[in-house]
């Protein structure tokens, strides 16, 4: 079983990615700011203890630890909360941390001082809904001393060449739609796209969803939120390459 650890809540708009953020749309049917960032009750989860004094998360009950999924691991806001987190993580070293970010040019301002390389479970991923995006964070994120990677293509809103970037350790690429009354169409060639070039470099690829509207073969699909899922499932394209020991196989699917 996975487990998301949400340390803060609330997050900035920073590219035309977040024009429709999930957290935005669920905060706004409570009438909440999501512009506000406050720290959670829920901060100190994984160094909880149960009353046997055993972690209440456990590596044989627990996979891995989806982290800031209401926010971003490296917002501005945060700075002064992030080094009591990296503790944390330091001290579960028997868990994986997994977080995705479009703040990796913060990457250097965030991390702690005994990053070296990078810490063995964690695991961060970088987005990139267009073009424009890829071309800037991508080479950052592959010049970084990071030991998992991966690349997020969500919400795809364009065709996008990452041909130039799938090394360096990039294990899988993750590429989907976007979901939402407000959503912008998705193209199934522009998943292929991506598709053919994670084959061509021995990356592997994952198709998570097909957002609210998806066009095939010049047809556009509205599809319900319950079933985005399942219909990219039964695309039946993903592809999986045994990656080394240091990047083990692994399938990211994400809520």
């Amino acid at each position: 079983m996975n487990v998301t650890w949400n340390p803060w809540h609330g997050c900035h708009k920073i590219s035309t990615g977040c024009q429709n953020c999930y957290v935005y749309r669920q905060d706004a049917r409570y009438e909440r700011d999501s512009s506000r960032v406050v720290k959670n009750k829920t901060f100190y989860l994984p160094v909880e203890k149960n009353r046997r004094g055993e972690y209440k998360l456990n590596r044989e009950g627990d996979g891995i630890v989806y982290l800031c999924f209401s926010s971003d691991f490296f917002l501005e806001d945060a700075d002064g909360w992030r080094d009591e987190c990296w503790r944390m993580i330091r001290q579960r070293g028997d868990l994986d941390f997994l977080f995705i970010t479009k703040r990796i040019h913060r990457f250097y301002e965030c991390i702690p001082d005994d990053w070296g390389e990078g810490y063995d479970n964690v695991h961060i991923c970088c987005t990139c809904e267009n073009q424009d995006r890829a071309d800037f964070r991508l080479p950052i994120f592959l010049a970084a001393p990071i030991k998992k990677k991966s690349v997020i293509c969500e919400p795809l809103l364009e065709e996008i060449d990452l041909s130039a970037y799938l090394g360096s350790g990039i294990s899988e690429v993750i590429a989907g739609g976007e979901s939402g009354y407000y959503a912008r169409p998705c193209r199934y060639e522009w998943i292929l796209s991506i598709r053919s070039q994670c084959v061509e470099a021995g990356v592997s690829f994952y198709f998570k969803q097909t957002g609210a509207k998806f066009i095939k073969d010049n047809r556009l699909y509205n599809i319900p939120r319950k079933l985005q899922h399942s219909q990219a499932e039964k695309a039946g394209i993903n592809v999986s390459f045994r990656q080394s020991d240091a990047q083990r196989d692994q399938q990211l699917i994400f809520e």
